[in-house]
């Protein structure tokens, strides 16, 4: 069954959902091993084909987790992974996609991001990243948690290889790169990826949001989602361990606040109006 999902482009002119499925603290307890399979499935039903995990979610078994939850529709998802900084050596970054490539049981991935800035250079990195594409390993690579200084140095070594996206912590409570960040981003075309949009669910208890959830006859989840969503070219990769979840994230991509509602969350989480230090979870 498929279902109509909005897209953003990236760089080389691929269309990606513009709302996909986050794994971060799956794999992590065997007890919810086949509740998380089921939610990740719900979810490629629900248009939502784009995965992300990294080797670092539980050591590896995240990424197992998700193989198990695409057997026989590997076609249909555009699937994501990451390289830890302390991995990020020529060598290092190709044995680590190997091994990544092993536990989610793919010849190929879609994309492959480098997870933070670590020690290694990033000119070695980025050459182990063209070694990978070439050997047809992965499609296209990026990046994850680099500011705008980051994204300066990362131009001038790549030159006209730019990333296919930058991945970074972004939520209403979370505003700093709209100050800088997305502008820089949205001028060369690189699609920015949110990750926990929704704080890993501290926004729920929020007064504000709740009080336009009421309003608007929504969860408090789909406020913080479609909040996310309201930006053109922005990805969302919400984390849901059960398939209810799941239907909950993907309704919120229906659901477009008015201008009432965006200001009340500017008045409660008001926008940077300075450069602010990039910040992770």
């Amino acid at each position: 069954m498929a279902h109509s999902m909005r897209t953003t482009t990236l760089p080389v002119g691929e269309a990606i959902p513009v709302l996909g499925q986050g794994t971060w603290k799956m794999g992590e307890s065997r007890r919810q091993r086949e509740h998380e399979i089921a939610a990740l499935q719900a979810g490629i039903d629900l248009g939502m084909t784009l995965i992300d995990t990294a080797e670092m979610y539980a050591d590896g078994l995240s990424e197992e987790v998700v193989a198990d939850a695409i057997i026989g529709r590997r076609a249909d998802i555009f699937l994501i992974s990451k390289v830890l900084p302390h991995h990020a050596s020529f060598k290092g970054t190709i044995a680590a996609c190997e091994a990544s490539l092993k536990r989610l049981r793919t010849d190929c991935l879609d994309l492959y991001l480098l997870h933070w800035r670590g020690q290694v250079p990033l000119e070695e990195t980025i050459e182990a990243f063209d070694r990978l594409a070439r050997d047809g390993k992965i499609r296209h690579w990026g990046v994850s948690n680099f500011d705008v200084a980051d994204m300066e140095e990362l131009a001038a070594i790549a030159g006209d290889r730019q990333p296919a996206v930058n991945q970074v912590l972004y939520n209403v409570t979370r505003r700093g790169i709209e100050y800088d960040l997305i502008p820089w981003c949205n001028k060369r075309g690189i699609p920015v990826m949110a990750y926990s949009p929704v704080e890993q669910g501290r926004l729920l208890d929020s007064s504000e949001i709740k009080r336009i959830a009421e309003r608007r006859g929504a969860t408090p989840a789909q406020i913080a989602l479609a909040w996310v969503l309201r930006r053109p070219g922005m990805i969302a990769i919400p984390k849901a361990g059960v398939a209810q979840h799941v239907r909950e994230n993907r309704a919120a991509l229906d659901l477009i606040l008015n201008d009432e509602d965006l200001l009340a969350l500017d008045r409660s989480y008001p926008p940077p109006k300075s450069a602010q230090p990039l910040e992770m979870i």
